[in-house]
């Protein structure tokens, strides 16, 4: 694969929310990457929520989702990520989930999200597809 070009990296935070789930965003030849980091649960999907969150009028966007550090998810994530393929979709995009850690993908799997959204071992399969 090519060397991709990279961007800066922006850390999104929440001041009013514990340092329970934290995420960095990154733009790789055009590709949105998130990478999370702590747990996914009912308190912290709102800061999952704006990480996933994609411009208004955005046209065609892609999102890789990297789990490779998160070590809990519930269904509060399983709600957001449903909510931002959608969202995604509408406009013409895709989402991926990267590098989800087997008890995350095992959660990913019980509920379907996989068959919905493409779930892959690493960063850069999930570009790649």
């Amino acid at each position: 694969m090519p060397h991709a070009a990279e961007e800066t990296v922006t850390p999104i935070e929440n001041a009013n929310r514990p340092a329970r789930l934290c995420s960095e965003l990154r733009i790789v030849s055009g590709i949105r990457v998130v990478s999370l980091r702590g747990e996914i649960d009912h308190d912290v999907r709102d800061v999952l929520g704006e990480a996933l969150r994609v411009e208004a009028g955005a046209q065609r966007p892609r999102i890789v989702a990297d789990l490779s550090e998160v070590t809990f998810m519930d269904s509060s994530g399983i709600n957001v990520f449903v909510a931002a393929y959608q969202q995604v979709s509408a406009a013409g995009g895709w989402v991926r989930i990267a590098a989800a850690q087997e008890s995350v993908l095992r959660v990913l799997q019980l509920v379907g999200v996989d068959d919905v959204i493409p779930c892959r071992p690493s960063v850069e399969q999930a570009m790649a597809d």
